[in-house]
C-alpha cells in the first residue's frame, strides 16, 4: 500500500492591479492584515496588456508583486483567492473595484495562480477556484506556456518573481532543518 506525504508549504503571492497610490496602500493594508508580512515587494509595472479593467479601475493601470513571509500548504489557494475577493469587494467604490487582486503561490519549479474562471489549462479545486499553472522553472527562470497571461509571458516581472523564488528556497532549507528536528 502506498503512503502519502502532506504537500511542502509553498510561498504565496499576490499580484496588485491598481490605478492609484492610495489603491494599493488599502490593498497591502488588508493582504497584510490576513497574511502577514509582506517579505518581497516588487515595483510598479504598467498594466498595458488590456483594457478589460479600465472601465471600472481607470487607467494608466500598474501591477505590482507582493509575497507574504509564511509559508502555507498548497490547500489554501481556494482560500485566499476568495479571500482576495472579498478585500476588492470591501475596498470598492460604488460598486466599482478599485484594485484587482490576483493570489498564487510558487515553489522551487512552478508558479501557480489562482481563478474563478474555467479554461482548459485549469484544473478546478472547490468552490468555483481553480488553479491555473502558469510557469515551470527551467533554465534558470520560470518558463511560461501559451496560456500564460501576457503580462506574466513576456518577461516584465521575471527578476521579481526569481526574487521570491530565493527567499523561497531559503525559507526551506530552515523549514527542513525544522522537520529533521521534530523526527
Amino acid at each position: 500500500m502506498a503512503h502519502t506525504l502532506p504537500p511542502f508549504p509553498m510561498k504565496y503571492y499576490v499580484a496588485i492591479l491598481f490605478a492609484t497610490p492610495d489603491a494599493l496602500a488599502l490593498a497591502k493594508r488588508e493582504l497584510t492584515a490576513v497574511w502577514d508580512e509582506i517579505d518581497f515587494e516588487g515595483g510598479d509595472h504598467i498594466f498595458d496588456v488590456s483594457e478589460y479593467y479600465a472601465p471600472e479601475m481607470g487607467s494608466p493601470l500598474y501591477r505590482r508583486l507582493v509575497s507574504f513571509a509564511t509559508l502555507l500548504p498548497p490547500t489554501e489557494l481556494v482560500g485566499m483567492k476568495l479571500r482576495c475577493n472579498d478585500i476588492e469587494d470591501a475596498l470598492a467604490i460604488d460598486g466599482k473595484r478599485i484594485v484587482n487582486l490576483d493570489a498564487g503561490y510558487l515553489d522551487h519549479n512552478k508558479i501557480v495562480l489562482a481563478s474563478a474562471k474555467e479554461a482548459g489549462q485549469k484544473i478546478y479545486l472547490d468552490r468555483g477556484i481553480y488553479a491555473d499553472f502558469v510557469g515551470r522553472y527551467s533554465k534558470g527562470n520560470y518558463q511560461p506556456f501559451d496560456w500564460t497571461f501576457p503580462d506574466f509571458r513576456d518577461g516584465r516581472y521575471d527578476q521579481e518573481i526569481l526574487a521570491m523564488r530565493r527567499i523561497y528556497l531559503d525559507q526551506m532549507r530552515e523549514w527542513r532543518k525544522t522537520q529533521f528536528l521534530k523526527e
